[in-house]
């Protein structure tokens, strides 16, 4: 079937031919002083066929976002997929995709070492209720178990 061109990039993406887990760039947009986004596809999921539950997926998301920043210095954001099958991750003016693969598995041992979900409660979290501390750890050792695979996007 032919699809229409999309103005979003993932949705120019044929989900069916992918192979999770991978990490793509997925673009990089370009300010006019210069300064460079680079923004990758951290899937995590098989699209259509798996998804992550919300309460370890909301964990995941928490400890990502402020443990990355302890191993680099640009990150933008780490943003879920509302398919919950993965993440976004941007960062600022570094284009070594082998530095993101190393962030990524950086953060992921952090969250296994984990003794709580960062910011977990109702004055940092619009919903502290949906945490799962246990199903994060589960995530990220599925992740890290198939490192040798991040790098190979189609089946």
């Amino acid at each position: 079937m032919v699809m229409p061109k999309m103005n979003v990039e993932s949705f120019n993406l044929d989900h069916t031919k992918v192979k999770a887990p991978y990490v793509r760039l997925v673009g990089i947009t370009e300010g006019q002083s210069g300064d460079k986004i680079y923004k990758y596809d951290f899937r995590i999921k098989q699209p259509n066929k798996e998804y992550m539950k919300m309460p370890a997926l909301h964990s995941l998301e928490h400890m990502m976002a402020e443990f990355s920043r302890n191993h680099h210095d640009r990150i933008v954001d780490i943003g879920p997929m509302g398919c919950q099958t993965g993440f976004y991750i941007t960062i600022l003016n570094d284009d070594s995709y082998d530095t993101v693969l190393d962030v990524i598995e950086n953060t992921l041992k952090d969250v296994l070492e984990a003794t709580e979900v960062p910011a977990c409660n109702e004055v940092q979290c619009g919903f502290a209720a949906s945490h799962s501390l246990e199903g994060a750890k589960e995530l990220a050792n599925d992740m890290l178990e198939k490192r040798d695979e991040w790098t190979e996007v189609f089946a």
